[in-house]
């Protein structure tokens, strides 16, 4: 029979349809080529993207040329841009500012066919040290108030280049999704002194029967309450409000639980296309934030990344209702992602024991 199962974060119902139970076989789509014929973000065509912002290369080579090995740009198609004004005003009912914010690139590597998932963990560290610090000099505005760091990676999940990268959104309001994160959080830490995220982390660590990896820093498991078949939710083991303040030494453990997980899915669902989501504290140098939020927000707010595969479609009914409708329950999927790598591992010794 079929479950209806509440996010105590978001407040939403999920309905996991256990009757349309859908094995990972069912999920596989044939992978996207990664060929192109022209890419702006290749090395060498370092003049066809606005000038970068920051990069880690060859103590040798000059900004904006070759010899980098990761490389932050401006978007140059952005949602929101740097200069300007908020001028906030009202227009009767209606509320509206200008648009204001930030719209960046990471550029993961030169090399166009290398996934985030194949990344040396080395490199992998060193990007989320890009994104710690891209997120550190944002929050220097106090214009913004959130910003938002996302992958897209193949077209389905709104990738419209191959080549792997990274944006970061700055924008001068806090997004619904994260406020309704905070009012949670908050109203949890009223009511028991305790963080919310901390509470759901010790739980499923203990259960056990959704928890996909745990390296003892950083644990990862599939939501009680999975919006998507295969979500994952990642967060680190000791609470922290904010990605920018994880110290280096836990970068590493980070990056070799966010490569093995992305691993995981990329063998068992064929390189899918997916979106995943650091969710961090807002921006606490922000002008005009409302006080009561912020009091308790270092103890009740826990940052995390949401990876969702995009395996199925929204229709009418979950446009109509807010519902999502998951045709695989949660503890199925980290059954088979927890056993994957095992099987690979297995079908790789047996081939070294062939050669």
């Amino acid at each position: 029979m079929s479950e209806l199962r509440h996010d105590p974060i978001q407040r939403r119902w999920v309905i996991i349809a256990t009757e349309r139970g859908r094995r990972p076989s069912d999920f596989i789509v044939e992978p996207e080529s990664t060929e192109t014929q022209f890419c702006p973000f290749c090395e060498g065509n370092e003049d066809k993207t606005p000038p970068e912002i920051v990069a880690i290369r060859d103590n040798q080579s000059a900004r904006n040329s070759r010899g980098w090995s990761i490389r932050v740009v401006p978007n140059k198609f952005p949602a929101l841009t740097i200069e300007g004004d908020l001028n906030r005003e009202g227009l009767g009912i209606y509320d509206q500012m200008n648009g204001i914010g930030a719209h960046e690139v990471v550029i993961e590597g030169p090399r166009h066919e290398i996934d985030l998932a194949e990344q040396p963990l080395d490199k992998f560290v060193k990007i989320l040290s890009v994104y710690q610090g891209r997120l550190q000099d944002l929050m220097r505005d106090e214009r913004l108030r959130y910003i938002l760091i996302f992958k897209n990676h193949g077209s389905v999940a709104g990738a419209s280049l191959s080549h792997p990268h990274t944006q970061i959104i700055a924008t001068p309001i806090t997004p619904r999704t994260v406020s309704l994160e905070l009012d949670s959080a908050k109203e949890h830490y009223d009511r028991k002194e305790r963080c919310l995220f901390c509470d759901i982390i010790s739980q499923e660590t203990k259960d056990g029967i959704r928890v996909v990896t745990n390296n003892d820093k950083f644990v990862c498991f599939t939501p009680f309450a999975s919006r998507f078949p295969f979500e994952i939710f990642l967060a680190p083991i000791k609470h922290c409000h904010d990605f920018a303040e994880e110290p280096p030494d836990k970068l590493v453990h980070l990056a070799s639980s966010l490569k093995d997980i992305l691993l995981r899915l990329k063998r068992s669902l064929n390189n899918p296309p997916y979106n995943f989501v650091i969710h961090t504290s807002p921006n606490m140098r922000a002008r005009g934030r409302r006080l009561t939020h912020w009091q308790t927000l270092p103890m009740d707010y826990h940052w995390h990344i949401e990876i969702i595969p995009r395996l199925t479609r929204m229709a009418g009914f979950e446009w109509g209702t807010g519902f999502y409708i998951n045709p695989t329950p949660p503890e199925d999927a980290a059954k088979y992602l927890r056993e994957i790598m095992d099987k690979a591992s297995d079908r790789e010794l047996t081939r070294q024991a062939a050669v």
